[in-house]
């Protein structure tokens, strides 16, 4: 299956999302995060096996969560992401999809302060636990040095 074939499947189970093929073996989607783990479990049904890596973005209306996914049989690499609110970070986990979204949950959890909702061990990761606030954020104040 081909990128092109990806996206067309994708279009037509999910026609709000907006997909978009950048390159060859390239595809981008940008989904609600109610339809998550819907979009996460076709992916995956349809061979995107390997989550490669989870990250956080602080946009200036709110926040995105980019989930990158590769499939060894296709040789495609599929951007997902989807936009979570700055007041209420929250959003599933897809860890019951991708074991291997522990981490990189954790990791987006302790720098911008997005809640993955499920997931069964969400506490810093890089930060001390005693450490306040999320050091990515734009808003992010450097405490005073005395």
């Amino acid at each position: 299956m081909s990128a092109e074939e990806v996206a067309g499947e994708m279009k037509k189970k999910f026609p709000e999302a907006d997909v978009r093929i950048p390159r060859a073996s390239r595809l981008t989607a940008s989904v609600k995060k109610e339809v998550l783990l819907d979009v996460c479990s076709f992916l995956k049904d349809a061979g995107f096996d390997h989550l490669s890596s989870i990250a956080g973005v602080d946009r200036a209306e709110n926040f995105e969560v980019a989930y990158f996914l590769w499939s060894y049989e296709k040789k495609i690499l599929v951007t997902l992401k989807t936009a979570v609110q700055k007041e209420n970070p929250r959003i599933q986990s897809v860890i019951k999809i991708w074991e291997g979204a522990n981490w990189h949950e954790r990791e987006a959890y302790d720098m911008f302060g997005i809640v993955f909702e499920g997931h069964p061990d969400l506490r810093r990761l890089l930060m001390p636990e005693d450490f306040v606030g999320h050091p990515l954020r734009k808003d992010f104040k450097l405490p005073e040095v005395e």
